[in-house]
């Protein structure tokens, strides 16, 4: 019989030969979106093939998906509770991140830790990751062409989590996340919606140590965000 991570595989070779096929052009088979989205579906039809996060960490592998993996370190997949109720999701690894492999240790991590317990919450009560893996260079944003080649697996983590909120961390974690050209400061302080998930966009706790005057405007979010919660 065919275990979760050899099926979650195939899914995810296939969505990506697709992709390859779509971005170039190609007409001989159907690579719409409509399409992949079906392929997603595979995943969460029935609990035999249900992606885990130890799945999806696997089969990353070495990933070569992009030139990030040129300089990195380690790959920086992410930390916390598989069934939280709330995932945070950043932009990308900074380079403490890329030395450990894990997100938000440095400097915007420990504010970030400072929020999440704020909030009456601990990191091991939420999960944390980002739109990418892999450290840009000099901690520059992120190419398009690099968060497309990361999104899948952080697609695959969302719906391996089934949270009920997310909160994103900077315009780079929202407008992927929510597929819009909007600046943060216009899409924090409401909720919207990701496939039936409560998504909180706010500043990147980078962001706040560079402009600590904002912080006001972030708990304001996190209030919003509670009173939801039910915290």
């Amino acid at each position: 019989m065919i275990n979760n991570y050899n099926i979650s595989e195939v899914v995810e070779e296939i969505k990506h030969s697709l992709k390859v096929l779509q971005d170039s052009g190609w007409k001989g088979f159907d690579c719409s979106d409509s399409k992949l989205d079906t392929l997603d579906s595979w995943n969460t039809k029935t609990g035999v093939l249900k992606d885990t996060l130890q799945n999806i960490f696997n089969g990353l592998g070495k990933c070569d998906r992009c030139k990030l993996a040129q300089n990195r370190t380690n790959i920086v997949f992410g930390v916390g509770n598989p069934d939280a109720r709330l995932i945070f999701i950043g932009e990308g690894p900074g380079s403490e991140e890329d030395k450990q492999g894990e997100p938000f240790v440095g400097a915007a991590g420990q504010l970030l830790s400072k929020i999440i317990q704020a909030m009456n919450l601990s990191r091991d009560q939420v999960y944390i990751c980002n739109i990418i893996k892999c450290r840009p260079p000099g901690n520059r944003n992120p190419e398009p062409v690099e968060i497309k080649a990361c999104m899948p697996y952080l697609v695959r983590q969302i719906d391996a989590v089934s949270p009920d909120y997310i909160c994103t961390l900077g315009s780079v974690a929202a407008r992927s996340l929510l597929g819009t050209a909007e600046y943060i400061s216009r899409l924090r302080g409401r909720f919207h919606e990701y496939k039936g998930i409560k998504v909180m966009p706010t500043y990147h706790p980078a962001y706040l140590l560079r402009n600590p005057e904002k912080k006001r405007d972030v708990w304001e979010d996190m209030k919003i965000l509670m009173k939801e919660m039910g915290l």
